[in-house]
């Protein structure tokens, strides 16, 4: 569970492309085996704390003659952003995939300071 302490909140959203290797014949949808696809996300504004991060697929155009296999997740989260991850591994055919986030955290409060 995270704890605020802060009474500003803030929340940030976003989505992303992450990749569309169907027309030109990209590795999700050409390969085999462990795939990955990295996308640095930077925070508008800056949390006081890494924030809770939430994503989603939001399009996932596959072939329907392969398995089905994919894992997406928000990995190094700090307060200015995270990097969003989609994997599949296997004969698994991605043409094209979107992935929508949400962070919800702390913001920082000009009225409080730390002392040491």
């Amino acid at each position: 569970m995270i704890m605020f302490s802060s009474n500003r909140l803030g929340v940030a959203q976003g989505a992303r492309v992450m990749f569309s290797d169907y027309a030109d014949g990209g590795p999700m949808w050409t390969g085999t085996g462990p795939r990955e696809e990295r996308f640095a996300v930077a925070f508008e504004e800056g949390f006081a704390a890494p924030p809770a991060v939430q994503v989603a697929l939001s399009m996932w155009d596959i072939d329907h003659a392969h398995n089905q296999r994919m894992d997406i997740s928000a990995e190094n989260i700090t307060c200015k952003g995270f990097d969003l991850v989609f994997k599949t591994w296997g004969d698994s055919r991605i043409a094209r995939v979107r992935a929508s986030w949400t962070a919800i955290g702390a913001l920082p409060n000009d009225d409080e300071w730390e002392l040491y």
